[in-house]
């Protein structure tokens, strides 16, 4: 039987009981029968694998591969993931750059099938790197089950902060949020912005998250999460609106003050 992670509450309540549980509950998970058959399956299998269509012809190694990303729902994609990690992502065309979550862009690179790449299948650094990531995203997505702003609050624990470290540029990074769906998630409620906001120019959709993340911080700076401080506020402020929202109209305008003050 596959441990179910404990969140016991939802709200800023529940995610400073997961933060104190955290790495005793990971490494049950991490013990569960599935997930270890699964993975040193990919282990001792993965570096046969020549091309993109060996990838896709295993379904127990793309089970692993694009679980590693949060693409599991894409199992049954056949030619949508071979066509990802063919093109791969040098040229401007290719189909993972031409969409708009970034995670198809970080798959492809992780396996080096396209034009002008590196195959990675035989690199054991790369592939172990792989195995950690599924273990990581499938033990999140388990906490998801139980309440998804959990999942969404550890991925940008890891994420946010590796990409407010990175040397990119803040536009870059701002981009990189806006393309990534459990980012921006935390930042269109966080900040309370529309969802309807994906609709418009990205170069406006930039605009309005810089100036909202500066009216609520005093800064517009992706770079101010590298700092613990910051980046609990911006969790917090996520984990009380999702409840808020969650709660809908029956939460009073007294209750809901009292939530966000305590963010």
């Amino acid at each position: 039987m596959t441990f179910q992670p404990v969140v016991p509450t939802d709200g800023i309540g529940g995610w400073k009981f997961l933060q104190r549980t955290y790495d005793t509950q990971f490494e049950t998970f991490s013990k569960s029968a599935q997930l270890e058959r699964d993975t040193t399956y990919f282990e001792k299998n993965i570096a046969e694998v020549k091309t993109a269509a060996d990838l896709v012809a295993n379904k127990r190694l793309l089970r692993v591969a694009l679980g590693a990303f949060g693409l599991s729902e894409d199992i049954n994609s056949n030619y949508f993931i071979q066509k990802i990690l063919e093109d791969g992502t040098e040229a401007d065309d290719a189909l993972a750059n031409r969409l708009s979550d970034q995670r198809y862009q970080d798959f492809s690179k992780a396996f080096g099938f396209g034009p002008g790449e590196v195959r990675k299948t035989g690199f054991l650094t790369d592939m172990s790197a792989v195995v950690s990531q599924h273990k990581t995203e499938s033990f999140e997505q388990a906490v998801g089950e139980a309440d998804d702003s959990m999942r969404v609050a550890l991925y940008a624990q890891r994420e946010l902060t590796e990409l407010a470290e990175s040397d990119s540029s803040d536009t870059a990074k701002w981009f990189t949020i806006m393309g990534l769906p459990p980012l921006r998630e935390m930042f269109e409620v966080a900040l309370a912005l529309p969802r309807g906001l994906a609709k418009i120019d990205l170069d406006q959709q930039l605009g309005i998250f810089k100036d909202k993340l500066h009216s609520v911080t005093g800064s517009s700076d992706i770079s101010q999460f590298t700092e613990p401080d910051a980046m609990e506020r911006l969790t917090n402020l996520y984990l009380a609106r999702s409840q808020i929202n969650g709660l809908g109209d029956g939460y009073s305008s007294g209750a809901t003050a009292l939530a966000l003050l305590q963010s």
